[in-house]
């Protein structure tokens, strides 16, 4: 799947939801960035009686990283922490999603020495990846 013109970058998954997120999670552990909140999409309508394929949420970040980059573009705070989304299509592939750095610069006009601070997103999904 291509970029998408939204600001979404998705890729293509090697594993399973659940092994791909779980392998995301031991990364950011490692890398000593906080994981805030892991949400079950699929799990929770489940409960709800409902039926959907796998697909979770990661919330993570560092305030090391994101504290200067909302102080200089206030309204980023909507769309951090950084978040990637690992879903299964109807098909039984599974994808990462998230946001591109280069959209959410645009979108909240993020000085360009910070960019990188949002940036490692894109180094964690191909470590993830590989």
């Amino acid at each position: 799947m291509a970029d998408m013109p939204n600001g979404l970058i998705t890729k293509p998954c090697k594993d399973s939801v659940v092994a791909t997120t779980e392998r995301f999670a031991a990364l950011l552990k490692a890398r000593g960035i906080t994981l805030f909140a892991l949400l079950d999409h699929s799990g929770e309508a489940e409960k709800a009686g409902l039926k959907m394929p796998p697909t979770k949420l990661l919330i993570f970040g560092n305030p090391k990283g994101g504290t200067p980059v909302m102080l200089a573009a206030p309204t980023i705070a909507i769309d951090l922490p950084l978040k990637v989304l690992v879903w299964e299509d109807a098909a039984g592939k599974a994808w990462i999603s998230f946001n591109d750095p280069a959209y959410l610069q645009k979108r909240h006009n993020v000085p360009g020495e910070l960019v990188k601070n949002i940036s490692v997103v894109d180094g964690l999904v191909d470590q993830v990846l590989a």
